[in-house]
């Protein structure tokens, strides 16, 4: 397994509509551990999308704090309810903002055996499963954040979101 690089915001490739996976093969699974590694390589984040490292292919790793999901060709088919909270990106690294999600989500998607399976996520991990299949469609939490500000992790101080929103369109 190897941690790789995370595509930061403005690199064009966020804003592209990734490929489904056609065969879970070997190659498949080489990218889910890689995205595994890099995902427990940093520290207080719950998912990685494929193309935040830079590949192309619908491919998910999240963990919740339950232990590692991986997705692979993920798709929403049921939402239900809705949250407001705070969310951050492994690719906006220091920011988060308030973004609304629904509460509860139903995912249809592939597991390691190439087998169909529906997973149910609500709160927090219904959050986690919206903001990586977002990815997937070139999505970022940016185009979410409600009230136009992201706030420093840190320091809580804030700036102005639509400068941002600019820089991560580039390419587009």
């Amino acid at each position: 397994m190897t941690v790789k690089a995370i595509v930061p915001f403005g690199d064009p490739i966020l804003r592209k509509i990734a490929r489904p996976v056609d065969t879970v093969n070997a190659r498949a699974m080489k990218i889910l551990d890689d995205m595994a590694e890099t995902l427990y390589d940093s520290e207080g984040r719950a998912g990685l999308a494929a193309p935040q490292i830079g590949i192309l292919r619908r491919l998910i790793v999240m963990d919740c704090g339950e232990g590692l999901i991986e997705l692979i060709n993920p798709e929403i088919v049921e939402m239900d309810g809705e949250q407001m909270g705070p969310e951050a990106c492994l690719s906006y690294p220091g920011y988060y903002g308030y973004v609304k999600r629904a509460n509860k989500v139903k995912v249809k998607t592939l597991n390691r055996q190439g087998q169909t399976v529906i997973l149910e996520g609500e709160d927090y991990l219904a959050r986690c499963m919206q903001h990586e299949i977002d990815h997937l469609n070139g999505i970022l939490f940016v185009d979410h954040v409600r009230d136009g500000w992201l706030y420093h992790e840190e320091t809580h101080q804030r700036i102005q979101l639509f400068p941002v929103i600019g820089l991560s369109n580039t390419g587009v």
